[in-house]
């Protein structure tokens, strides 16, 4: 995969899903969602894993150090329930915390439910690649993304990722006048 075009982690984090007791919905939602937002070039990296904060710290590295992403997203884990650890393995292997973003989830969620308080998700910067612990489910996850996303390519191309260009009828990509390409 070239430089300049987009490499997407999805992570699935679900007991239940990596089982096959059930489909994972969550991650075909974000690559749908995905697809439909981008214009720049993209590709991604699938992966879907039980809630155990190792494998979902060996999966998040796998994935920036090795595969090289500039985004990784999980969908999963995030709850209050004992087992919802997706948070503590982000922040496990992460260089820096990006407060805004789980602070921006729980806003924009709780437009819907008043249990979006209960979220825990976070946004971390692992050397080059922003990680972001979406909803699980794929409603919670298009209503977060419609308004999310217009921050990540300015993000992005703050730690040296590629320059992501969006469906502006979908969400608009904010950066400021001095960072927009022609």
């Amino acid at each position: 995969m070239s430089d300049d075009k987009l490499k997407v982690g999805v992570v699935t984090i679900s007991d239940r899903a990596s089982s096959g007791e059930y489909e994972d919905k969550s991650g075909p939602a974000v690559s749908e969602w995905l697809g439909q937002a981008l214009v720049s070039e993209w590709g991604t990296i699938r992966k879907v894993i039980p809630d155990e904060q190792n494998q979902i710290e060996e999966v998040l590295i796998y994935l920036v150090d090795i595969e090289k992403c500039h985004l990784v997203l999980t969908t999963g884990g995030t709850g209050p329930a004992k087992r919802d650890v997706t948070p503590e393995a982000t922040l496990a292997i992460a260089d820096r915390v990006m407060d805004g973003f789980g602070e921006r989830m729980r806003s924009i969620s709780l437009k819907y439910v008043p249990t979006a308080i209960l979220s825990r998700q976070v946004g971390v910067i692992r050397k080059g690649c922003l990680i972001i612990n979406l909803p699980g489910q794929p409603k919670a996850i298009k209503e977060t993304m419609d308004e999310l996303f217009e921050a990540i390519p300015y993000c992005i191309d703050l730690i040296g990722g590629p320059y992501i260009e969006t469906d502006e009828s979908v969400v608009k990509a904010f950066r400021p006048k001095s960072a927009i390409r022609k």
